[in-house]
């Protein structure tokens, strides 16, 4: 790769993941892509994006951690759930026709920036609900589903774990976003790499430092401006890659 189509893959790496950790995922909606486009197999597109999304976890971990969004317990609670799902998934992807299951989820995740929308006070103030063992029990189902879904496909699993955490859990926009940062994109990417590659996938490891590069300033910097915006910013951003990504799935 020559150093202009090497700046062009930094740019789109740092602009979707600070996209993704400031809304709470969909850096998949221009990093795979951007594989895609410069010349990957859709196999290798997806386990080089998976190894990078790691780094996204990274630059967003030092920022919450500091902030105390979140306790230990629940964030263990999300990524031992998740990653059950996380490896079902990287093990079904290369027996499910991509293109349809693609669609289902874009229209799934529309329809979550619609609901978002039209609940005008959701997620503005944590309102702890669900979190007794019934709760959690009920909600580890819904995990694991969203895992399936991280492992398989490209975009979009980390939105369905912000929403799922403000609607079932009650947390704030603020609070799931960061949940999601540390679980989906530090330990539920780097479980689903291993798993895709252990499926059979291969890495393209030559791009791949160019995009930890990018994921990590920019989960840095989405991270940094989550702590400064308020929920319903938080909330509006959300609700606006929530409508790419679905469109972008479905199109």
């Amino acid at each position: 790769m020559d150093w202009i189509n090497s700046i062009g893959l930094f740019l789109g790496s740092l602009i979707a993941n600070t996209l993704a950790s400031l809304s709470g995922g969909g850096a998949g909606l221009l990093q795979f892509p951007l594989l895609l486009f410069f010349g990957l197999p859709f196999s290798v597109a997806l386990a080089t994006h998976k190894v990078a999304s790691v780094a996204l976890g990274l630059g967003a971990a030092a920022t919450h951690i500091k902030q105390k969004t979140f306790t230990f317990h629940e964030a263990l609670y999300v990524t031992l759930v998740g990653c059950i799902g996380v490896v079902i998934g990287a093990n079904l992807i290369l027996h499910v026709p991509n293109d349809i299951a693609e669609r289902l989820l874009g229209a799934m995740i529309l329809g979550l920036g619609v609901y978002s929308y039209f609940k005008k006070r959701l997620g503005q103030h944590a309102q702890p609900i669900h979190r007794n063992w019934q709760g959690w029990l009920l909600g580890s189902v819904g995990l694991v589903v969203i895992g399936i879904i991280n492992g398989s496909l490209t975009a979009g699993s980390g939105l369905l774990v912000t929403l799922f955490l403000v609607r079932w859990f009650g947390y704030s926009y603020k609070q799931a976003v960061a949940l999601t940062m540390i679980c989906v994109g530090l330990f539920w990417n780097g479980i689903g790499a291993i798993a895709i590659v252990e499926a059979g996938a291969n890495i393209h490891w030559p791009w791949v430092p160019i995009l930890l590069l990018g994921s990590f300033l920019g989960g840095a910097l989405g991270a940094y401006l989550s702590t400064r915006f308020t929920n319903r910013v938080i909330k509006q951003c959300f609700e606006i890659l929530t409508l790419l990504v679905g469109l972008n799935l479905l199109i």
